[in-house]
């Protein structure tokens, strides 16, 4: 996998992203890192690895603590009580045939520290490494390995999801792999300083008020998933090397900030995608090489619902923002529209200039500013042949970003012989770009 810090030669233009993703000098060290695991409980009693951990579990008072020694353990096991299990990385639990390895079942229960290895294979069950059905329970620091889904919490409210491991099978086709961590039906829960490697998708679906931040999401499907799932924030993760960073379907108040998104490929990619959302917020991300940028499609999809995109760079994508819709209630400020292929794109019959375009940067501004103010004096007007072409003749999308568009656009500017079709005016264009860190750091 790529090093982060190798983003920096490759992007120029002052576009230093070296310490962006909190990375140590050799690179992905830093991003690849596995979280501390957190400390044992006081008073704990320990359990030894020859021990039968479903009984040891089931002897256990509410307000016990739980210790596992070094070893394998067999499960799987359930949490009847509010008590807490701990055990160190080579502490191991494992579990086959059909089953999740951990259940927790008793509000106020912690599971932290220790190892799961396997759970069998059924999705249509969610057999999970951990699974969590009650209220206020803390799963932290474990790692999971081999499991068909990693953390699920289901119907459940104040979770606490901290510091874990999970990894997926990278061996498996992606669509066939299980989530790494999945909320259903989930309120008011945590999701903070997880490592997510090789997964299918982290999941957010028919959950509201959850908070999934500054968590490393690598070489997965879906960096963050959110359907019907409202007011959640999503904020200071990194997404890296996968295919979507995030996707929002169905869902309202959800803002969206001080996320790296990089490398998002394939036929598919996209760094961020709203789809039939509104009263959305999208503020100072950072994305970098992705196939598309931002993707909007019914957003906002109600009358008088907004959505403002605000203080983003976008670099160094083939598109930097794709219209699939008219962008009605959305406003366009302040963010970097640079090195990329295409800064819009649009639908046959989309207005983009529909959408407020203010205080952006744009590489390829061809105005001045002249009482130095950081402002340009002329409006910046985005105009595309090819993209005129194609809105009257959608059959010659299949041409798009190819060397005969490219030269229609060229011999529309050398020998302007019509005025091809406007995809955005803004009226005061930024004349310098934003340092990508500071954007990240953005309050």
């Amino acid at each position: 996998m790529r090093a982060v810090v190798a983003i920096v030669p490759r992007l120029g233009l002052g576009l230093a992203l070296a310490g962006v993703a909190a990375c140590a000098t050799d690179g992905h060290a830093e991003v690849d890192a596995r979280p501390a695991p957190p400390a044992a409980p006081a008073g704990c009693r320990t359990v030894e690895a020859d021990a039968d951990l479903a009984v040891a579990v089931a002897g256990a008072a509410d307000g016990d603590a739980l210790c596992l020694a070094p070893g394998r353990f067999t499960g799987p096991v359930t949490l009847a009580r509010r008590i807490t299990l701990w055990g160190p990385r080579d502490a191991v639990v494992t579990a086959h045939g059909g089953a999740s390895v951990v259940t927790v079942a008793a509000a106020g229960a912690r599971v932290a520290g220790f190892s799961i290895d396997g759970t069998g294979g059924s999705y249509d069950a969610f057999d999970a490494a951990v699974h969590v059905i009650a209220d206020d329970v803390v799963v932290e620091g474990v790692e999971v390995d081999h499991s068909v889904y990693g953390i699920l919490v289901e119907k459940a409210n104040r979770a606490t999801v901290r510091g874990n491991v999970v990894r997926g099978d990278a061996a498996t086709a992606m669509g066939l792999r299980g989530d790494t961590i999945r909320l259903w039906e989930t309120r008011d829960s945590i999701v903070e300083d997880n490592l997510v490697e090789d997964g299918r998708d982290l999941v957010v679906w028919y959950s509201s008020g959850n908070r999934v931040a500054r968590n490393r999401v690598l070489r997965g499907r879906y960096g963050t998933h959110l359907m019907y799932s409202h007011d959640n924030v999503i904020e200071d993760n990194r997404y890296l090397d996968g295919v979507v960073g995030i996707f929002v379907m169905y869902s309202h108040g959800v803002t969206l900030r001080r996320n790296l998104i990089s490398d998002a490929a394939g036929a598919a990619g996209m760094a961020i995608g709203l789809k039939d959302s509104g009263n959305m917020v999208v503020e100072h991300n950072l994305l970098v090489r992705d196939r598309t940028g931002l993707y909007l499609d019914q957003t906002p999809n109600q009358r008088g619902d907004t959505l403002a995109i605000r203080g983003n760079v976008i670099r160094q994508c083939d598109v930097a923002i794709a219209f699939h819709t008219t962008p009605q209630g959305t406003t366009i400020v302040d963010n970097d529209l640079a090195d990329d292929l295409e800064p819009v794109r649009t639908e046959s019959g989309v207005e983009p200039t529909a959408a407020t375009w203010r205080g952006n940067y744009y590489d390829d501004y061809v105005g001045y500013d002249l009482d130095d103010d950081g402002v340009g004096d002329l409006p910046h007007e985005a105009r595309s042949a090819s993209e005129t072409l194609i809105a009257g003749h959608p059959d010659l999308a299949f041409f798009r970003g190819g060397p005969v568009m490219g030269a229609i656009d060229a011999g529309s500017k050398l020998l302007p012989l019509w005025q091809p079709r406007i995809l955005l005016v803004d009226p005061a264009p930024r004349m310098r770009p934003h340092d990508p860190e500071e954007v990240l750091r953005a309050r």
